[in-house]
């Protein structure tokens, strides 16, 4: 077999077991702690190939027919956007910042203030659901990120944690707007089409990428396991409430959206794109902050395979509902 053929089929096998190679990335990290931080240097790279990937097999018709009605699609984008801050800003004026590591407080906010996770229309697809809305929203969302998200940081984080709020939102520009660029450089090159027969070369592309940025993230995490077990277990009731929290509220609040739409909005909104600003920020990233990210890998890693059974209720409710 050719390389490229050899290459093609193993990224198209990778695709069929993602979400099992999700999972298993996570805890792999955490077993090999020498990989993770040899990893570690290639966590932008994998977010802006990512990200590419994302934009490059965007169906621009299906975004264009939301726009054409875009109540629905506005509403959604500014609950994605809103929520979080109002979550976290919440938990945080209850608590106190100044109570607070500001390695945390930068951490709570950078997962408040970035866009969805970019991984949500393929879990919507994973449960069966209609993907449309939840795509076009990641995809709005994410592209006024440079210019929402370090207001929304700096409104969060507060002066306890400096910020060049300008200089984060001029690496945002470039790092979204380059991957924008390159993909749709090469939907110009290759057609769509042909972007469409290569589903499973793709799928097995973001997989790897996803593979490789799990276990960088993970780096540091098995230590501080170890020396402040503490710490780790706070953050983690943090990213898991904050997931909670994004589920229930969209759950009570869009009542008027279908069952499947709401799921996935209370989805998006616990599961942040933080590695965007983190690679972003790059080195003005404390430890603490950068164990907060890796920690909040774990409910977005987890909870496709633990929300299953609640998505396949909803699944089987809109199908006898004829939706």
């Amino acid at each position: 077999m050719r390389p490229a053929a050899f290459l093609a089929a193993a990224l198209a096998w990778l695709g069929r077991y993602g979400t099992q190679g999700f999972a298993l990335s996570i805890f792999l990290g955490l077993a090999l702690p020498q990989f993770s931080a040899a990893a570690r240097p290639v966590l932008p790279i994998t977010i802006f190939c990512f990200t590419t990937v994302v934009f490059m097999r965007v169906d621009l018709g299906i975004t264009a027919r939301l726009l054409r009605r875009p109540a629905k699609l506005a509403t959604t984008c500014l609950w994605l956007v809103a929520a979080p801050v109002l979550l976290i800003g919440g938990a945080l004026l209850l608590v106190g910042r100044d109570s607070l590591d500001p390695g945390i407080v930068l951490g709570l906010a950078i997962m408040g203030a970035a866009p969805p996770i970019m991984s949500s229309p393929a879990v919507a697809i994973l449960y069966g659901f209609e993907p449309s809305l939840i795509i076009a929203s990641v995809i709005v969302t994410t592209i006024i990120s440079p210019i929402v998200a370090p207001l929304l940081v700096e409104l969060l984080a507060g002066a306890a944690v400096p910020l060049d709020r300008w200089a984060l939102t001029l690496r945002l520009l470039i790092f979204i707007g380059g991957g924008m660029a390159v993909a749709f450089a090469l939907r110009a090159w290759l057609g769509i089409g042909r972007i469409r027969a290569m589903k499973a070369n793709l799928d097995g592309f973001g997989v790897l990428m996803y593979f490789i940025f799990a276990i960088a993230a993970m780096d540091g995490v098995t230590r501080a396991a170890l020396d402040n077990p503490r710490l780790v277990l706070f953050v983690l009731a943090c990213v898991f409430a904050v997931s909670a929290g994004g589920l229930v509220t969209a759950w009570l609040v869009l009542r008027r959206l279908p069952e499947s739409e709401r799921f996935m909005i209370g989805y998006g909104t616990g599961q942040r794109n933080m590695g965007l600003l983190v690679a972003a920020l790059g080195a003005g990233v404390s430890p603490t902050t950068f164990l907060f990210f890796a920690l909040a890998q774990f409910p977005i890693y987890l909870l496709p395979w633990l929300l299953g059974g609640i998505a396949g209720r909803i699944r089987r409710r809109e199908a006898a509902d004829g939706r």
